[in-house]
């Protein structure tokens, strides 16, 4: 069939023409009566004459509708009589009607005109539009350039006359009229585009601002911009580098003179399958991984702590945790460390190829300061080995933290905040989590972070309960705070240790009648006395913080301060200040009261009183740690802090500190300021002992037997407390 067409001998039937020129058909069929049909040019392409079928008696041949030779070619296109650019066949059309094509001389798209090139000698260039419609339009006058007298751009004129003027775009006119600027702004010598001396009006190209108009600088710099106000700016701020350096890595706080006494706290567990738990005496007991086992004797750690003891071996058994201990008993190591070996013992999950990262730890903290201490003790611990740990919080830039992420993610540290963002965006996927940490669990599940904790733990992939183990740690633990913990724990155990809520009799506690317009002489009493120690100053609010930062600077005590409002750069920068001692007064609000970790800390100041006991525990808390001595000293306002004087009384009473007559008084003159039934609202036992659950094993802590012996757990003397004691909170 191939070689008919090429020598244009005729067939009764031919699978004729197509996107080739004329005398053949399209994709159709024709015949023919005689035999002698004028020979056909010499054009293959798809076929001959257009996409129909015609008889050749007649001289019409088809397009897509009908006209003479419709072809892509000579002749007709895909309108009404079709056309190509055929310089021969003057009545030649293309997608419109009335001429055009793709050639030259021929329409286009339009109506009359156009197509991607002009006129010829015979019909000039203002009889060719562009893609819009009369003569000049389109993309530009007489198509993508400048047409010779008519206007360019995306919108072309009416005609000769005012097209100029109103072009703007991609090309302009010639001549004196203007065009807009774009590609071509002119066509005159000597300059290039950008520098067109002329440019009075037009479209793209101008230097100036979208915003305002004026030229010198883009949008998105222009200063006359009005700023929202209430919308915070990007965060840029990018923390410095952790030091890599095992000497400062390792660095910790001394044990106190009165470590050795840990041993004597009471410890109490409850829950089923107590009994299977076995507390370890020391560290080589616990079966950790070699690699952690070394990095704890860089560590120094010579003997774990009572809440070490018990809470590591119940979770390397695989057991969910609620624990209570006092603050300063090493909670942070009891998590770590089995976690860490768990997690290592069953295969990394996730590396720095992957393209989203699956921690197999989660440690949620409520604090960014104690975000950053649970990490840096990650690091510690996971020297050494393939585990990589990463921290993610708040007030640090976004992009960093990714970066820190996409390196590889075993074990993550975070805020909810930041936490949730990075699930939500993709970039951390929470279906391989082995072990939640709640740390300072009763603040994660209190106020405003139990709708948080939800999200995390419900909505975003997690592993069902059953099918992870969850950690929950603090000094204290609410009764409310424990029946909600309950949607989040699997048959867990539950670890007393000490007199939980209470403090630690290492803390010399003393409570003074300060009136309000007496506390700042008595603050700055004080601080005289106290030379270079460390003092750790407790106020109400942000703006109170700064304020009295302020006047002890000018009054000679380098003094910094640390608050919700601080830019995370300032907050870090207050904390480093006061570690290493250039600032050793520091003037903080509840951010600095839970968890952190800082040496040497001699006096605790109590500026203002907490409205809740359990906040005044954590505050006085960070002193005395670790078998250290302290000092926390409470100026108490009559009037205003009443409603925890009983409290408050409780706790001296239960450390076996000093209360004050006037205090005893005020307390049983309160009302309203009881602990609430069994034993308080800051429950320092098991509540399901008091009242049971569905468990079927609440029965046998219930009895008599259960709440006033002192019995023997694994060879270590488990407390039992008929009455409550205090816990704190955030």
């Amino acid at each position: 069939m191939a070689d008919d067409w090429e020598d244009g001998s005729s067939t009764t039937t031919s699978f004729g023409g197509g996107f080739g020129a004329s005398k053949g058909r399209g994709f159709g069929t024709w015949s023919s009566n005689d035999n002698s049909v004028d020979e056909a040019p010499r054009r293959k392409g798809f076929g001959r004459g257009g996409f129909g079928s015609a008889n050749t008696d007649s001289t019409l041949t088809n397009g897509f509708e009908s006209g003479n030779q419709g072809a892509f070619g000579g002749g007709r296109g895909f309108g009404r009589g079709g056309g190509g650019s055929d310089s021969e066949k003057p009545a030649a059309r293309g997608f419109g009607s009335s001429g055009g094509g793709f050639g030259n001389r021929a329409g286009g798209f339009g109506r009359s005109g156009g197509g991607f090139d002009g006129g010829t000698d015979d019909e000039p260039r203002e009889n060719g539009g562009g893609f819009g419609s009369k003569k000049r339009g389109g993309f530009g006058g007489s198509g993508f350039g400048g047409g010779g007298g008519g206007g360019g751009g995306f919108s072309g004129g009416d005609d000769g006359e005012d097209g100029g003027g109103r072009g703007g775009g991609f090309g302009s006119s010639s001549g004196n009229r203007k065009g807009g600027g774009g590609w071509h702004t002119g066509r005159e010598e000597g300059h290039f585009a950008k520098e067109y001396p002329s440019r009075e009006s037009g479209g793209g190209g101008g230097r100036g601002c979208h915003s305002c108009g004026e030229e010198g600088h883009f949008a998105r710099e222009c200063p006359n911009k009005e700023q929202d106000e209430n919308k915070p700016g990007p965060v840029t701020y990018v923390p410095p580098d952790p030091s890599e350096k095992e000497e400062e890595m390792f660095r910790s706080i001394e044990r106190g003179i009165n470590f050795d006494k840990y041993d004597e706290i009471p410890v109490e567990v409850t829950g089923k399958g107590k009994e299977t738990i076995t507390p370890i005496q020391s560290f080589q007991e616990a079966n950790l991984r070699e690699s952690l086992l070394l990095n704890v004797q860089k560590a120094k750690y010579t003997k774990p702590t009572p809440v070490q003891k018990y809470a590591i071996p119940t979770i390397l058994a695989g057991r969910d945790v609620m624990a209570c201990a006092q603050t300063g008993s090493g909670k942070t190591a009891a998590f770590l460390l089995p976690a860490m070996s768990g997690i290592l013992n069953s295969g990394l999950a996730s590396s720095e190829l992957s393209g989203i990262q699956t921690p197999q730890g989660l440690c949620i903290s409520p604090t960014r300061e104690l975000a950053s201490q649970i990490f840096n003790e990650a690091r510690k611990f996971s020297l050494g080995t393939m585990l990589k740990a990463v921290c993610i919080y708040g007030g640090v830039s976004v992009s960093h933290h990714l970066r820190q992420v996409q390196r590889g993610c075993n074990f993550l540290v975070a805020t909810p905040g930041r936490l949730k963002h990075f699930v939500e965006q993709g970039q951390v996927s929470l279906e391989k989590v082995q072990y939640l940490i709640l740390d300072e669990a009763d603040r994660m599940l209190d106020m405003g972070f139990e709708a948080d904790i939800r999200k995390i733990v419900e909505t975003l992939g997690m592993p069902e309960k059953t099918e992870r183990q969850t950690l929950m740690f603090s000094a204290t633990f609410p009764e409310e705070i424990q029946r909600l913990a309950g949607d989040f724990l699997n048959d867990y155990l539950f670890l007393t240790v000490g007199r939980v809520g209470g403090t630690t009799s290492d803390i010399q506690q003393t409570i003074l009648d300060v009136p309000e317009n007496q506390k700042r002489e008595k603050l700055t009493e004080l601080l005289s006395c106290s030379g270079t120690d460390r003092t750790l100053v407790f106020v109400e609010s942000k703006r109170g913080a700064d304020f009295l930062a302020s006047l002890l600077s000018q009054e000679g005590f380098p003094t910094t301060s640390i608050h919700g409002d601080r830019l995370q750069q300032e907050r870090e920068e207050a904390l480093r200040d006061f570690r290493l001692g250039r600032c050793p007064v520091l003037i903080a609000t509840n951010v600095a009261a839970r968890g952190l970790d800082i040496d040497d800390v001699r006096h605790v100041v109590n500026y203002d009183l907490p409205n809740e006991i359990e906040e005044f525990v954590h505050r006085i808390g960070r002193t005395g740690r670790i078998g250290h001595e302290g000092k926390a000293t409470t100026f108490f306002q009559k009037g205003k802090d009443d409603k925890i004087a009983r409290a408050l009384v409780k706790i001296l009473s239960d450390a076996s500190q000093e209360v004050p007559e006037w205090l005893e008084e005020i307390a049983e003159s309160a009302v309203g300021t009881s602990y609430g039934p069994a034993g308080g609202r800051f429950a320092s036992r098991d509540t399901r002992k008091q009242f049971g659950n569905s468990d079927g094993w609440g029965g046998e802590w219930n009895s008599e037997e259960a709440n006033t012996q002192t019995s023997q757990i694994n060879g270590t003397a488990a407390w039992s407390s008929a009455g409550g004691t205090e816990e704190e909170e955030w």
